[in-house]
């Protein structure tokens, strides 16, 4: 859509006072003096100054956010579905957090007693989602959102896993072009917006959804404006983003900016699908010392630092980090910007404080926090019938049996047990398909949840069901076959640390007989020894050719492996989940099951 034109006005509207409309301008100045306000009643009005109908000048917004919710209807498990807490005493414990029917709880017991509340989110909230909504293209997650009353998200990578046209769909509703309705009700799509600014058809260089949207109650005006990643083609499938064009964060954020201010929207958030990683993994942490801002590091600090003084807080996401800090926006000024880990285990309560004088924020009286989705609530019954509506549909499929473990498999650490086992799945696989095949690559950001030994359903524990596999592997990438040379071998193995991995190492998860010593002391692409590189012991010979498995994601470059592309004779094999099921059938059964792999063929120098 041009970026002057109208939003359109036929959404279907849930609560009084959602609006969308085109927004207005605000001036840096107006942003560094604003006077801090007068303290606010039961209903968030500051009666500072009058201002006609009893208003006060000040009236708080209770922003509530979250992020990457990935589809996880159900509360995650293991790790996943766990947060870490500093105590008072300075001793940290974890939480048991996530699971749509206590977010719902808890996003609508915040809202109480708050007139003035919208709910936003930062990207990823389909993709690489769990059986239960992955089976039905996420259907059941939008639905989902629809009740949980979320008014505005941006777009994250993962709305692109299977291209702009199925993003269209779960925004506008019909039944999918392939598989069809799966209830006798046609899918309505979202009743809130997606927000995609940076994200333009190569085309007609315009949005392929609206860049902005703007909330609206009692002359109160916020404009959000939603932007992913510009690394998005980097880490989706080809298909995923063809015939798209992703533009720079902070540049597409200012120019829209400046449209809501000639539109008389001063009061603006930026949803950002990109992030950071903080100093510790303490969701409640201090983010702001020993100053504003230390406590992160990441893409997002750079992005925050260049966008205009005229944005008041920042909610992001895609790092699956909790943090909530103060970083200075080039004006100097501190601005907040938050991100509330991932799969629903966080959300953040932010209070914007708006000045119906000027028609801005604040920004001396922002305040922001992360709370858990504990699950000691009650459920909400709305999304507890919509979890089993949808769950006796998958059931059929997902509490198949396919294989057996004898204790919880682990996607934690730079090699991870179930990355082990993943790589060890697509070896065997492809050597059904080539018996020369030599090793096998798995990517650790397709590795989506662990495998826990201790039964989420009634299969028992041990049993690992076709729905925890596609928890785990989402994606239906195939498995893949090139040839590489030595030499080439290296140069991805090198990849990992170095070129657009540099900063935030992928360690690729590597089958068994693929052995070499990662040395973090050093920097760059010396971190791989290269001297220590061993296949099955022997050492990896530059002009020999070897025949090496991956998922088509990887064998088509992603995540920052460009030499992966560049593999000859390519056989397009089947899903990936496909053989993980067939591996863990072959080589498990109830009195023999799969013990977690050691994750011992990386050395890790530190």
């Amino acid at each position: 859509m041009p970026a002057t034109a109208q939003p359109h006005q036929s959404r279907r509207r849930r609560r009084t006072g959602r609006l969308l409309a085109a927004a207005t301008v605000v001036t840096a100045g107006a942003l560094a003096a604003a006077a801090l306000p007068a303290p606010a009643n039961a209903d968030g009005n500051r009666h500072g100054h009058g201002h006609g109908h009893g208003q006060g000048r000040y009236q708080d917004v209770q922003l509530l956010s979250f992020n990457d919710l990935h589809g996880n209807l159900e509360p995650p498990a293991g790790s996943s579905g766990r947060v870490t807490e500093v105590q008072p005493d300075g001793t940290t414990k974890t939480v048991d957090a996530g699971g749509v029917e206590y977010l719902a709880t808890h996003l609508r017991e915040a809202r109480k007693g708050n007139r003035y509340s919208v709910t936003a989110a930062g990207g990823d909230m389909v993709g690489a989602s769990p059986l239960l909504s992955g089976l039905f293209h996420d259907e059941p997650t939008i639905e989902a959102l629809n009740k949980l009353d979320l008014d505005v998200t941006s777009v994250g990578n993962h709305e692109f896993d299977e291209g702009a046209k199925e993003l269209a769909r779960l925004q506008k509703g019909g039944c999918h072009p392939t598989e069809g309705c799966y209830t006798d009700k046609r899918f309505k799509g979202a009743d809130f917006p997606y927000l995609a600014a940076n994200v333009l058809d190569e085309k007609t260089r315009k949005p392929i959804l609206e860049p902005y949207w703007v909330w609206k109650k009692n002359g109160v005006k916020v404009g959000f404006i939603g932007v992913t990643l510009e690394g998005t083609p980097d880490i989706v499938s080809a298909d995923g983003v063809k015939g798209l064009s992703f533009k720079d964060e902070a540049e597409t954020i200012n120019k829209y900016a400046k449209v809501l201010q000639r539109q008389g929207v001063k009061s603006i958030v930026a949803l950002i699908h990109e992030g950071g990683f903080p100093a510790s993994t303490s969701y409640n942490y201090d983010c702001d010392a020993p100053g504003a801002g230390d406590g992160v590091s990441g893409p997002i600090v750079d992005i925050a630092k260049n966008i205009t003084p005229q944005v008041d807080a920042l909610v992001t996401g895609h790092t699956h980090s909790a943090y909530v800090c103060t970083i200075p926006d080039p004006a100097g000024n501190p601005r907040m910007v938050t991100s509330a880990a991932s799969f629903g285990r966080l959300y953040t309560d932010t209070t914007l404080t708006y000045d119906r004088r000027t028609g801005d924020i604040a920004r001396t009286s922002v305040k922001s926090a992360n709370h858990v989705v504990t699950r000691d609530v009650p459920k909400a019954p709305d999304m507890t019938r919509l979890i089993d509506r949808w769950g006796t549909l998958a059931a059929p499929i997902g509490n198949r049996a396919v294989g057996h473990i004898s204790a919880d498999i682990s996607r934690d650490g730079t090699e991870s047990p179930l990355g082990d086992l993943i790589a060890d799945a697509q070896l065997a696989y492809g050597r059904t398909q080539d018996p020369e095949t030599d090793l096998a690559l798995m990517n650790p950001g397709g590795i989506r949840a662990p495998l826990t030994y201790a039964a989420s359903g009634a299969e028992g524990d041990g049993v690992v069901t076709y729905a925890e596999g596609f928890t785990v592997q989402p994606f239906a990438n195939t498995v893949n076959l090139k040839d590489y040379t030595g030499a080439q071998l290296v140069q991805v193995l090198k990849e990992q640390v170095s070129g657009p991995n540099e900063a935030a190492p992928k360690i690729l998860q590597v089958s068994s007989g693929l052995t070499y010593t990662l040395d973090l002391t050093k920097s760059g692409a010396d971190r791989v020894v290269t001297d220590s590189i061993r296949l099955d012991g022997a050492p990896i010979d530059p002009a020999a050719t070897y025949r090496v498995a991956s998922n088509s994601f990887l064998a088509g470059g992603g995540d920052g492996f460009p030499t992966l592309n560049e593999g000859a004779n390519e056989l397009v094999g089947g899903d990936d989940l496909a053989a993980l099921e067939q591996y863990l059938t072959a080589n498990s059964s109830a009195g023999d099951p799969i013990e977690p792999p050691a994750a011992d063929r990386i050395t890790v120098v530190e």
